[in-house]
């Protein structure tokens, strides 16, 4: 199955994919191109609201703001007037970015950071609840990258990058605690596509989006085995969420930063908008706030 493309978004690092049910709208950021976008694919119509700064991802607010993890730290945004308000900012190396993040079923935003020159575990993968408090849940994380959660909220899943794996964590929803970490999915070192976003579809099963790879694959957490591919138009394959009225469309973001002018030549959909229906539906994002 292949993906289309849904918004011509040219984006240079399009990422962090979520739906908001409430609204039926697409949030995406573009890291690079320091915005957040609202794409609402009823009308086609894609708003962008200036950031100011790198921003990694993007969770939607009870209260109906959205909550951004910017290079400057975690900020809400208010959408009806643009107005940023810093919430908390862990990072003191300017060399440090927040990358992916997706909230709980508590409504905890869990993100976690990159080191924009590659250095390895500089990262650290943070929890910040509704009462302003922020906590290091890992540390000595590379690329910190795609989470979700189980149906029944007892299993975390994380991916960072450069391990090729997708990790299991027991997870406590009460206390938001995380323990007893193990591998339930490897990624082929000699095949092409690093594991960046995910999600978590109705059947329990995960979708990764492959940077590289120009591809989602849809795996199997208890055994590991690849169950679907979603092939891209677009090598740099970011993240991807379940989205639409009944949660059927799978939206992906991809990105055309760094592109050689080959590249560009050849993959002329990168940094778009994708979208594939793949006959299972995803479950509704989790909001921030109690």
């Amino acid at each position: 199955m292949e993906a289309h493309a849904v918004l011509h978004a040219q984006a240079a690092l399009g990422e962090g994919a979520v739906w908001n049910p409430t609204t039926q709208q697409l949030y995406w950021v573009d890291i690079e191109g320091h915005a957040l976008h609202v794409f609402d694919p009823a009308t086609g119509q894609d708003s962008s609201f200036p950031t100011g700064a790198r921003v990694g991802t993007a969770v939607p607010m009870r209260n109906g703001n959205v909550l951004l993890a910017l290079q400057t730290g975690i900020h809400e945004l208010d959408l009806r007037t643009g107005h940023l308000k810093l919430l908390a900012n862990p990072l003191t190396d300017s060399n440090l970015r927040f990358n992916d993040g997706k909230c709980d079923p508590a409504g905890r935003f869990w993100v976690g950071t990159f080191h924009m020159e590659q250095r390895p575990h500089a990262g650290t993968l943070y929890r910040f609840d509704p009462d302003g408090s922020l906590h290091v849940m890992l540390r000595g994380i590379t690329n910190s990258n795609g989470i979700a959660w189980s149906l029944d909220h007892r299993t975390m899943y994380y991916i960072d990058t450069p391990t090729l794996t997708v990790q299991a964590f027991d997870y406590d929803n009460a206390t938001g605690s995380i323990a007893n970490p193990r591998v339930v999915i490897r990624f082929p070192e000699d095949e092409d596509g690093l594991p960046d976003g995910m999600t978590i579809d109705a059947e329990g099963k995960l979708w990764v989006a492959l940077w590289c790879g120009a591809a989602v694959h849809r795996y199997d957490p208890g055994t590991g085995a690849l169950l679907q591919q979603i092939t891209v138009p677009a090598p740099f394959t970011s993240s991807c969420a379940f989205g639409g009225p009944d949660l059927a469309t799978l939206y992906i973001t991809t990105a055309r930063d760094g592109f050689t002018p080959e590249q560009h030549e050849q993959y002329p959909l990168a940094g778009n908008v994708f979208a594939a229906v793949p006959g299972v539906a995803g479950v509704p994002a989790c909001f921030f706030g109690n």
